[in-house]
């Protein structure tokens, strides 16, 4: 036998699933410096997945009545499959956003996304202002866009809120989304090699990224880059997907 695989198990019913790794000896069950994480849950499970061991392949294994991202076959077939090296590694587009104060060149945020980045007006009763470029050219002729805020999608996350808001996805790309504007805003789809700039024109206003618990403010000025990340998700699917908003 060779080298076994560390794994991280990890859910909120993740002890559950130790009993079926107690078959596989080829599998070592570690709590760090892991070569796999085994995400046992839903969708929400895997983005947590990605949010704290970041690059490092997951398994995700529904446990879950709401599992598109998750693998839906029974735990003791999926583990059987990674352990003979039969699952299909697949890798999926994440974004990178940094955040600046007005006139400064070094970020003083710095995240990353698997689903998106989501803008939104830090008070409930209070709009947010923002003016958008794609590269260096004013999106909608440099309009100062006013409503609740925008989010900014992979593939992989035009399947969540994206299609929430358009009730589309797509399937290259990063996707803009804009929620409750008082313009005539349309959503659009630009490629991934184009870096999606933003400005707070008034705030206040905060940033939240997949299902992180925590949010980040913002204030009037600030700037906000966000691109292709340099470093993708890699997924452990039952086979290949035709693209990245298929169901696992």
């Amino acid at each position: 036998m060779g080298k076994p695989i560390k794994a991280i198990v990890y859910g909120a019913e993740a002890q559950a699933l130790l009993p079926q790794l107690e078959k596989f000896p080829q599998i070592e069950v570690v709590e760090k410096s892991p070569d796999i994480v085994i995400c046992f849950g839903g969708d929400g499970t895997l983005l947590s997945a990605e949010l704290k061991w970041p690059g490092v392949p997951k398994v995700p294994i529904r446990n879950s009545r709401r599992g598109h991202r998750c693998i839906p076959h029974p735990p003791a077939k999926v583990i059987e499959r990674l352990v003979k090296d039969r699952l299909t590694r697949t890798e999926f587009v994440k974004i990178a956003c940094d955040v600046f104060d007005d006139g400064a060149k070094i970020p003083k945020h710095s995240v990353t996304a698997m689903n998106e980045c989501n803008v939104h007006m830090g008070h409930i009763n209070l709009a947010v202002r923002f003016r958008i470029w794609l590269d260096n050219e004013p999106f909608a002729n440099g309009i100062e866009i006013l409503g609740d805020g925008f989010i900014v999608s992979t593939p992989f996350g035009s399947t969540a809120y994206f299609n929430q808001i358009t009730r589309g996805v797509f399937h290259t790309g990063l996707g803009i989304a804009f929620k409750n504007t008082t313009e005539l805003t349309s959503h659009v789809i630009v490629p991934d090699s184009v870096v999606v700039r933003a400005q707070i024109t008034r705030g206040p206003a905060v940033l939240a990224y997949d299902n992180t618990p925590k949010y980040l403010n913002l204030r009037e000025g600030d700037r906000l880059e966000l691109r292709k990340a340099s470093t993708p998700a890699t997924v452990l699917t039952w086979e290949p997907l035709a693209n990245p908003a298929n169901g696992f």
